[in-house]
């Protein structure tokens, strides 16, 4: 019975992926004959890019060498994020302001004004429109990404934002955590709260993974998945004394965990609806863990991820083969000299780390 849930849950993605896409053709000025073709083409793409094994990009190569510095935010950076399938990186930090680089020369292209408190996580939409911001204000800002101007202010929670993400199915959906136990849906179409999901304990962090499907990481330690248009928690799973932040793979098929204990933790989530299995576990008594807002990245090709540590150094870790591998660095970058708050990895090769003063840029 699960399985066919699993199933009929795949369905509604392809459906969902391919009216939006049958909307922005129209809006391209194609015919129906050429609508129909291009939108079947690009949502059987995005589906079997979504499927497991499905390989579209080149191996990711380890860095070795910061190749830039930036200077990006008085105050401090408090998150990173690329644009999807560029080299654009956008940074948010203590000074109320959001940032995109160029990562091919670190050059500021574009600042974008009017947030209220720090920025402590970011995410942009899965077509690049739209970059928001989760702020310390309690609120989070949107803007046009080309052009910068602000599009929506989304209020509803009463504490601090600590995390957002985007739908890679729906273009116009995205989810927030809060201190204030609650995980809210927002429609960017309108700038409404679409739901809300209580929780016993505060929510650390989130990620979109199947469609409508969030994984958010919490202060009791535990991992759990909600489907968002119900707001039903389908699954918890025990994972860390205290859960810093959770990162989804290019192919949705994983989740990495990290823990104030100095863990990360490999989840295959593919049947989430079903179960959720530990396949690894990364030991790293060095490679600590910063506070409640370190957020490590998986790399492209899902071989490795990047873990930044409060000594400084970013640690590059491959993926275990099994729940009983105990994997060792394959390289320690060293450069940074604080504590590395934010990691993220471009599907165009480069990783960026940032501490409170610095975005490095690696090669």
């Amino acid at each position: 019975m699960q399985a066919k849930m699993v199933e009929a849950e795949k369905l509604n993605e392809a459906n969902a992926m391919y009216e939006e896409m049958v909307l922005k053709l129209k809006a391209a000025g194609l015919g129906a004959g050429g609508i129909q073709h291009n939108a079947e083409q690009e949502a059987d793409g995005i589906i079997r890019r979504s499927e497991a094994g499905y390989i579209d990009i080149m191996e990711t190569q380890i860095p070795s060498t910061c190749r830039i510095s930036i200077r990006a935010h008085d105050g401090g950076c408090g998150s990173i994020i690329f644009q999807n399938n560029t080299d654009k990186l956008i940074s948010g930090g203590q000074d109320q302001t959001v940032k995109i680089w160029s990562a091919h020369n670190g050059a500021l292209t574009s600042t974008l004004q009017g947030c209220l408190g720090s920025v402590n996580d970011l995410a942009v939409t899965n077509d690049n429109k739209f970059v928001i911001a989760a702020c310390s204000s309690n609120k989070l800002f949107v803007w046009e990404a080309n052009g910068g101007r602000p599009r929506h202010t989304l209020t509803g929670h009463t504490k601090s934002v600590s995390a957002v993400d985007a739908s890679w199915v729906k273009s116009l959906v995205i989810a927030s955590s809060s201190s204030d136990r609650t995980i809210k849906i927002w429609d960017l179409q309108t700038g409404f709260c679409k739901s809300t999901i209580m929780s016993a304990s505060n929510p650390n962090s989130l990620a979109f993974i199947h469609g409508d499907t969030i994984c958010s990481g919490h202060r009791n330690g535990s991992l759990q998945f909600h489907d968002t248009r119900s707001g039903k928690c389908y699954a918890t799973v025990s994972a860390h004394s205290d859960v810093t932040s959770v990162c989804v793979s290019r192919s949705k098929n994983f989740v990495v965990s990290s823990g104030r204990e100095n863990l990360h933790k490999y989840f295959d989530v593919r049947m989430p609806t079903v179960m959720v299995e530990i396949c690894g576990t990364i030991r790293a008594p060095s490679d600590r863990v910063v506070g409640s807002w370190g957020r490590p990245c998986i790399s492209p090709d899902e071989k490795c991820m990047a873990a930044g540590s409060s000594d400084g150094s970013v640690y590059i870790w491959p993926k275990p083969k099994d729940e009983k591998d105990v994997p060792q660095p394959l390289a320690i970058l060293e450069g940074h000299s604080l504590p590395v708050l934010s990691s993220a990895w471009s599907g165009f090769g480069p990783l960026a780390t940032a501490d409170k003063n610095h975005i490095h840029i690696w090669a």
